[in-house]
């Protein structure tokens, strides 16, 4: 007799990690049809090759695809297993990645390290450290980030996490920091590898998935992240990854909430959960 491969109940399990400026989902594939998102989509098929269609361009079979923002596609994999890690496309990490791909034309395909990248990510579930994510992370890419943040930027960090943060301006947190607005931005993209805009709208999506621990659906989180509505989280959350939060969150999904220390290492905020 066969020995069982996986079960139907494990394959079916889901694990995402979030960051401000990336986040990581394994599990099965969502099927979408053709769509974009505001931020680069690194693919990898955990269980074999998948097919990536631009909107117009011939198929292609692949192992990896970096996928850039903005650029419409699909991606079937038949079933099996996926790992799709979003990029924020100002970051250093996503450009990192994008250096270990093969071609140039859109997808980039056959990351460097497609193999390890692979065998490693079917590996990682609710209960994988963080230790093990983040050296997944910088397989796919490093961010050449430096381990301890510049104080300043410590603390606008801190202040765009908290519960009234979430609509900070940039020229509140300068004047706070002692800097101009342009010299705020420039330092707050140096020590982040990301645009202060694009953090800020990362940290919302961050803090919905933080607070659905402590509030009773996804529509109060959202109202309580700094989204306006319901319904303006849900076209952010669209415009930004390409698929609705209800296309992701799953009693099957366990969400892990990855912040910032003091020292500028990342810490999970909280235990993994799941999410229903």
């Amino acid at each position: 007799m066969r020995p069982a491969l996986l079960s139907e109940t494990c394959r079916d399990q889901a694990a995402l990690w979030l960051w401000p400026g990336h986040a990581l989902y394994v599990g099965p594939s969502f099927e979408l049809d053709v769509h974009s998102g505001a931020v680069s989509c690194l693919a990898v098929g955990l269980d074999g090759e998948f097919t990536v269609r631009l909107e117009h361009g011939p198929a292609q079979v692949v192992r990896t695809a970096l996928v850039a923002a903005r650029v419409r596609h699909r991606i079937v994999a038949d079933g099996g297993r996926m790992a799709f890690c979003y990029l924020d496309p100002a970051s250093a990490r996503e450009r990192a990645c994008r250096r270990l791909m093969s071609g140039g034309a859109e997808p980039a395909r056959d990351h460097e390290h497609e193999r390890e990248l692979a065998s490693t990510a079917a590996l990682l579930d609710r209960d994988a450290p963080l230790s093990a994510v983040r050296q997944w992370l910088d397989l796919a890419g490093r961010d050449g980030l430096s381990g301890r943040r510049d104080p300043r930027v410590q603390r606008a960090t801190r202040r765009l996490a908290e519960r009234s943060g979430q609509r900070l301006p940039a020229a509140e947190l300068a004047a706070e920091a002692g800097l101009s607005v342009s010299a705020f931005l420039r330092l707050f993209r140096a020590e982040t590898g990301t645009t202060f805009r694009r953090y800020r709208m990362w940290t919302r999506m961050v803090r919905v998935a933080t607070l659905l621990d402590t509030w009773p659906d996804l529509s109060t989180a959202a109202v309580e992240s700094g989204f306006a509505s319901p319904s303006h989280f849900s076209s952010a959350f669209h415009a930004m990854f390409g698929l609705r939060p209800s296309s992701l969150f799953s009693p099957r999904l366990t969400i892990t909430v990855a912040g910032w220390s003091a020292d500028g290492i990342g810490q999970p905020d909280r235990a993994p959960s799941a999410v229903g």
